[in-house]
């Protein structure tokens, strides 16, 4: 199980940081309050609350939808994404091995071994770095733009689903305080998970704001025509 310990001014500041720092949302956590802190006599003599967050155990999820092919795909461009994959890791002196799959939609590398969960990084942020190199290096003169995903121990379906139950418990927020809710910064590949989560829901509009690679997402309710 993974779980940080975070010191903050306040117990429910922590436990929102570690929350971000585990990429899971509250429900998901189990805290033990280490230090409840105290704001002291004028300020003076302060100390910070302290928690210890771990991220509750939950039953296997399923894979991501796609499945591995029962003869090899006519071209290259998988194979030579799960050799791309093979040197970069051996560069980063990571001992990992790199399993491939493939549907019609995209290729999958999923890395496993006893330090893939280091690949990971804060909110996905190393995995999204490699994913795009090797995009960037497979598909230059490639006709063939199939989607490479890179993953490691489940952590794109388990943060595909914290952030589907996010925009949903959002939503719910924007509709009953009739106010748009903008959500923090995040990669365009989470973005793009918060629209499709609630592009249903008629009552509800979503878009991006801001400029980079970390643009937020507003959720706001449909304007009603008059």
């Amino acid at each position: 199980m993974k779980s940080v310990e975070i010191e903050a001014k306040t117990a429910e500041e922590a436990i929102r940081k570690a929350g971000e720092e585990l990429g899971v949302p509250r429900e998901d956590l189990e805290v033990e309050v280490l230090a409840s802190g105290s704001s002291g006599f004028l300020g003076l003599g302060a100390k910070n609350a302290k928690i210890r967050a771990t991220v509750k155990e939950k039953p296997l999820p399923r894979p991501l939808a796609v499945h591995p092919l029962a003869v090899p795909p006519d071209n290259h461009v998988a194979e030579t994404a799960q050799k791309i994959l093979q040197d970069l890791l051996r560069l980063l002196e990571v001992e990992a091995t790199v399993d491939l799959k493939e549907d019609s939609e995209r290729i999958l590398l999923d890395i496993g071994g006893d330090g893939s969960g280091l690949l990971i990084g804060r909110k996905g942020q190393t995995l999204d770095a490699m994913e795009y190199l090797i995009n960037k290096i497979v598909h230059k003169d490639a006709e063939d733009k199939k989607r490479i995903v890179v993953d490691t121990e489940n952590y794109r379906f388990r943060r595909e689903d914290s952030l589907v139950k996010l925009a949903q418990r959002l939503g719910e927020k924007s509709k009953r305080l009739g106010r748009p809710v903008t959500i923090s910064p995040m990669s365009a590949h989470d973005r793009r998970i918060v629209h499709l989560a609630l592009e249903e829901d008629k009552s509800l509009r979503t878009w991006s704001t801001g400029t980079g690679l970390y643009r937020k997402v507003i959720i706001s309710p449909e304007k009603k025509s008059s």
